[in-house]
């Protein structure tokens, strides 16, 4: 079962459309101009719009031409980073620093696309929620949908994602059922010495020294600590420290994050983290301050959900095209807060071989499979909420 002929046939709207948002990129819980954008789209379509959940999201409502009790949720995200995009093109950000490096404008535009042609057809019964959510990236948009009442307004039995994968062929996805993608938690320690001149640094405490130990030392904790079978990463991504070249500081600041798939395995980064931390300043004589901030959880699929979802990939693009053998990413996505509410699937549509991957300043999603993903909502919709015999 190929593209969808009806969402074929407005293929260069949804160019448009995704271009247009590409062109006009908002950062999060700014995304006014987007919100706009995609109400106005729904209600073109005749669709019931709901905004203000988490300042900037909006909800679309569409009940079949078939009655039923069962609700599911699409979800598509809107915002935009801070980066200052590279391309060329005519389409490229207007707004200085502010790129979507990262497809949501795809995203929100496969949505919209599926909605359209949803609502034209109405081939099935009972409710489907389009979720166009603000703020995925590094704000949690989503955790604060949830709690700004998002289930509660919008009662489903499960809910959908999906994201552009570059290096995946085109007509390609990707799917799996438990970790999808991994947690992403932050760390902050501030270690306080004693300063000193350099050129006698017995009369100080060196905080760069007790630093340095604690980057090396906090690496046994995936190589000794973790078991070897559970993934995980820490990673020291800052160091500040010093003004001059001759002094000692007396403080020195170390952030970074940390990446898991399981809850124990977080469990066990923070303490061992805080551990040798605490023991290695002890050991010098040096203060600790050590934060730890767990930011978003691990996107874990549901089998049943997932295995739907696969079926549905298969009669759109064939057995051979629906990649059950990727590995899960270590890169996090706050669909996550999502699935802890609900029983869903996340998936990964391919953006194309030989792309730029995302957060590039020269990255750009592919429009040639925007009829695509907008099949593939579609199906999952009809699939799911097919009308009786």
């Amino acid at each position: 079962m190929p593209v969808i002929n009806r969402i074929a046939d407005f293929h260069a709207d949804l160019t448009a459309w995704r271009r247009d948002i590409h062109a006009h990129p908002e950062t999060a819980f700014e995304e006014h101009r987007t919100a706009e954008f995609v109400a106005k789209r729904l209600a073109e379509f005749g669709i019931e719009v709901h905004r203000g959940l988490a300042g900037t999201g909006v909800v679309g409502t569409l009940k079949g031409a078939a009655a039923g009790n069962r609700a599911i949720a699409l979800r598509a995200d809107m915002d935009a980073l801070h980066i200052h995009e590279k391309n060329g093109f005519d389409h490229a950000s207007q707004h200085r620093g502010k790129m979507h490096a990262c497809g949501h404008d795809g995203h929100t535009t496969m949505l919209l696309g599926a909605a359209r042609y949803l609502a034209e057809t109405r081939n099935f019964a009972g409710t489907v929620h389009f979720i166009f959510q603000p703020a995925e990236e590094n704000e949690g948009g989503g955790r604060k949908m949830i709690e700004d009442g998002l289930f509660e307004q919008f009662p489903v039995e499960s809910v959908f994602g999906m994201h552009n994968w570059p290096g995946l062929p085109v007509g390609q996805f990707a799917v799996r059922p438990g970790p999808m993608m991994a947690c992403s938690d932050s760390f902050e320690l501030i270690v306080t010495g004693k300063g000193a001149h350099a050129a006698m640094p017995h009369l100080g405490i060196d905080p760069i020294v007790i630093a340095a130990q604690i980057v090396t030392a906090f690496q046994t904790i995936v190589a000794r600590n973790s078991h070897p079978l559970e993934s995980a990463v820490v990673t020291v991504t800052q160091i500040h420290a010093g003004d001059a070249w001759n002094i000692i500081p007396q403080e020195v600041m170390m952030r970074g994050t940390t990446r898991a798939f399981k809850a124990e395995v977080q469990d066990l980064i923070e303490s061992r983290m805080r551990s040798i931390a605490e023991n290695i300043c002890a050991a010098y004589g040096a203060k600790l301050n050590f934060r730890y901030i767990r930011r978003y959880p691990p996107t874990v699929n549901t089998p049943a959900e997932t295995e739907l979802a696969a079926e549905v990939l298969e009669e759109v693009v064939g057995p051979e095209n629906v990649r059950r053998d990727l590995l899960p990413s270590m890169g996090a996505e706050d669909f996550a807060f999502l699935l802890q509410k609900k029983p869903g699937s996340y998936i990964w549509i391919g953006n194309g071989e030989n792309r730029e991957f995302l957060h590039h300043p020269n990255y750009d999603f592919n429009d040639e499979i925007l009829p695509l993903g907008a099949t593939y909502w579609a199906r999952l919709v009809e699939r799911v909420l097919a009308k009786p015999a």
